[in-house]
């Protein structure tokens, strides 16, 4: 399976300056990734998609509730997760799909706030004397019925 184009481009965009476009296709092509000098340009020249625009409006929105204001507070639709989100944004107006805003809640690392608490079941007492170790460790068997721990 060949890699993406826009992986290949990004690798040859960080190594470019180093050693130039058109010997870095080669190496690539020579190692099996085949691609051309002028694929790589063409893709550097490429305006973004309607898909990635739209992504960068949607983001900048979702932004302005999980980014903190200049006092560090966040917004209340903040603690939203990614389905309360999607139907505040379809409340203001916006035609967003759901699996959308998920995928890029996701991809920001933003998450809605959770009411469980983590459950420890098991407060070992630090000042509690430990059972003897009758075993010296050795929890392997020669035969059945030899240790019983």
């Amino acid at each position: 399976m060949r890699p993406a184009v826009p992986l290949i481009c990004e690798f040859i965009t960080e190594h470019r300056s180093g050693f130039g476009v058109a010997p870095i296709c080669r190496a690539l092509t020579f190692l099996g990734v085949p691609i051309a000098p002028r694929t790589y340009w063409a893709n550097i020249a490429r305006s973004p998609s309607k898909r990635a625009l739209w992504d960068m409006s949607i983001t900048e929105m979702l932004a302005g509730y999980y980014s903190p204001d200049e006092r560090g507070r966040r917004r209340p639709e903040s603690l939203y997760g990614s389905l309360k989100m999607w139907a505040h944004l379809q409340r203001l107006g916006v035609p967003v799909a759901r699996c959308t805003v998920e995928r890029l809640m996701r991809e920001q690392g933003w998450r809605g706030a959770t009411r469980a608490a983590k459950v420890r079941t098991t407060v070992a007492d630090p000042a509690a004397q430990r059972a003897p170790d009758l075993v010296q460790r050795q929890f392997s068997a020669d035969r059945p019925d030899q240790l019983w721990v």
